[in-house]
């Protein structure tokens, strides 16, 4: 048997060189909230971040407002950089310093959840950009008709009768049918299988990258690979794409660019896009269900929102009707109908600042060391944020910002030379929960306008309470996802008065 000495020596060695290595953490100069910073006592920090971040973001926020502070996490040590002005100058902080796909990417591990291609060239977020939210006035009308159609399936309300519907379910199966109205088209936008599988899909990459980011860098390939549903979930959905895609690939190898009746749709855009690059199906089919999935988890969970809060409140109905009913009956479903709907685009971005998408915004990562104005140091490869959720609730900058308050944007937008900026879909340094500057969530213009047709059919069409006492169902926060009651019920019936 080996002298154990030498044994013993080496365990000695690597405990002082990881010691050493914590202590020279340039990171460590940074306050650490919700725990320590030491070695292995930083995972208790890294597990309440799992179960109590809201609560760990508040603390930094109230403590460390117009700093920074850092959190732990399962896997890392991200910065939260809080405070309007910091929150400026990550905007405007160049690519090659803070990177927002990376940050992205290491966020919903991208390469794992959606595929190795699409982290490495996400160019459908060029085509969100360009083809769909530049393209809305065409293809908004076939997504109204979509919504109305999928609305009386998915709530088939009688007479004066009240039923209940789980909300998170079905406004996922309705966001789902009027998107791939657009990506799709007839028929298979309305087939069950396929959509299911879409659905499926949205909601596995969230669960897969919460168990991926439980585990170290080292160890993330392995898992990623074990866990992740991509693969599956291409094969199943090329069963129904494929037929679709080979004969679209015919047509263009025959016509070119150009032929009768040529799709104006998701899928020809992306099978365009990829003539250049991969055009398999497999490639194509990757490439669709990460539209799904952008589409349908976040717009899923804002309306579910939404519902919740004016099944609490419905005297609500009574002004959102007042507004709708007179613009849909002089202009039709149209983009600027909608864009004339002050209280209801209000409505749904009070949702959004009081219920969040996530509790942090502006994920980068930072490519190069680089010093920010507050005079904190980040090393190179350091995961950033910015504290959304305490932002949206502080009240120096929304008055009584604990408040729920469904008019409080379309009150704003009456001030002289403040019609425009408090829209749904603007952002600023005080209102991030879609990003802020260049690489603001490109597809919020098609979301804003589906989700305001969407809820504008709900309240014509229906009203709507609470079960039993009428509270609105609680939020589920896990680390940083903020998600709506996903078993929470709501009662329809349809509209009386």
């Amino acid at each position: 048997m080996e002298d154990p000495s030498i044994i013993y020596a080496c365990v000695a060695v690597a405990a002082v060189a990881f010691i050493v290595r914590w202590y020279i953490d340039p990171l460590r100069a940074i306050p650490t909230v919700g725990g320590s910073d030491l070695p292995v006592l930083s995972y208790g920090g890294a597990f309440r971040w799992v179960h109590h971040g809201k609560e760990m973001l508040q603390e930094g926020y109230d403590k460390y407002r117009g700093a920074t502070f850092k959190v732990a996490m399962l896997d890392r040590w991200m910065v939260i950089a809080s405070g309007s002005k910091l929150v400026e100058e990550m905007r405007k902080r160049p690519e090659e310093e803070l990177d927002n796909m990376d940050g992205l990417g290491q966020f919903l591990q991208t390469k794992y959840t959606l595929g190795e291609d699409v982290h490495n060239d996400p160019f459908h977020v060029d085509i969100i950009r360009d083809k769909l939210a530049r393209g809305l006035p065409a293809v908004l009308a076939e997504v109204i008709d979509e919504l109305t159609v999928a609305t009386r399936e998915h709530i088939p309300t009688e007479g004066d009768a009240w039923l209940s519907v789980n909300a998170s379910e079905k406004t996922r199966d309705i966001v789902a049918r009027a998107s791939n109205r657009v990506f799709v088209g007839l028929p298979l936008c309305r087939n069950k299988g396929y959509l299911d599988l879409a659905v499926d899909f949205a909601i596995s990459v969230m669960k897969d990258r919460a168990v991926i980011n439980i585990f170290p860098e080292v160890l993330k390939p392995i898992v990623g690979r074990l866990v992740s549903k991509s693969t599956t979930s291409v094969r199943q959905v090329a069963v129904y794409l494929a037929p679709l895609i080979k004969e679209r690939q015919r047509l263009m190898a025959e016509h070119g660019n150009d032929w009768s009746e040529k799709p104006n749709d998701m899928l020809q855009w992306i099978m365009e896009a990829a003539a250049t690059r991969d055009s398999s199906v497999k490639a194509i089919v990757e490439r669709m269900l990460v539209v799904n999935f952008v589409a349908i988890h976040t717009s899923s969970n804002s309306v579910t929102h939404a519902l919740y809060h004016l099944a609490e409140r419905p005297e609500l109905l009574k002004p959102l009707r007042e507004e709708i009913e007179p613009l849909v009956k002089d202009e039709g479903w149209t983009k600027n109908s909608m864009a004339k709907m002050w209280k209801l685009d209000s409505f749904l971005r009070e949702c959004q600042r009081y219920n969040g998408v996530n509790i942090i915004s502006l994920m980068r990562v930072a490519h190069k060391d680089i010093t920010l104005s507050d005079g904190t140091f980040i090393p190179k490869g350091t995961l950033l944020s910015v504290p959304v959720y305490s932002m949206h609730h502080d009240d120096s900058l929304y008055e009584d910002a604990a408040r729920f308050d469904a008019f409080r944007f379309s009150r704003m937008r009456e001030q002289e030379g403040e019609g425009a900026k408090h829209q749904y879909v603007n952002t600023s340094i005080d209102y991030v929960s879609f990003g802020h500057g260049k690489h603001a969530c490109p597809g919020r213009f098609f979301a804003a306008n589906e989700l305001k047709a969407m809820l504008a059919h709900i309240v014509l069409k229906y009203d709507m309470k609470l079960p039993g006492d009428g509270k609105r169902p609680e939020n589920m926060y896990w680390s940083e996802g903020v998600l709506a009651a996903p078993s929470g019920e709501v009662l329809f019936r349809k509209r009386q008065v």
